[in-house]
């Protein structure tokens, strides 16, 4: 079992990124997936999050309007478009997926059973 995300970069305030997360071996369609963030010295964070049956997404408020979770059709892959960036969400960015249905339990970590390497998000002023 492996996640991978991939997209981050370098970014002016204001500018758009698109991270994507991947998952091989086992049914990732079948999962909730969230995403987290973390920047060195501080807890990991919750950003946003999708459903196993993708009726609705969650997000903090931190990112609400500005971030959007989202699922490939095959459920294959998850997305997280990031648009108005700011310097704050500089981080490092993980997925993670978790097989419960309980949308709120999805903003704590302890939810998840599988997650990968993350990927760097860096906005500047």
């Amino acid at each position: 079992v492996q996640l991978q995300a991939s997209g981050g970069g370098l970014v002016q305030a204001g500018g758009s990124l698109k991270l994507s997360c991947a998952a091989s071996g086992f049914t990732f369609r079948r999962s909730a997936v969230g995403w987290f963030r973390q920047v060195p010295g501080k807890e990991r964070e919750f950003v946003a999050a999708i459903p196993r049956n993708n009726d609705r997404t969650l997000s903090d408020d931190s990112v609400k309007g500005r971030f959007t979770v989202s699922r490939e059709n095959t459920g294959n892959t998850v997305y997280l478009q990031m648009n108005s960036l700011k310097p704050e969400d500089t981080a490092v960015y993980y997925c993670a997926a978790s097989n419960t249905i309980i949308l709120s339990s999805l903003r704590s970590w302890s939810m998840y059973s599988y997650y990968g390497l993350g990927t760097q998000v860096t906005v500047s002023s």
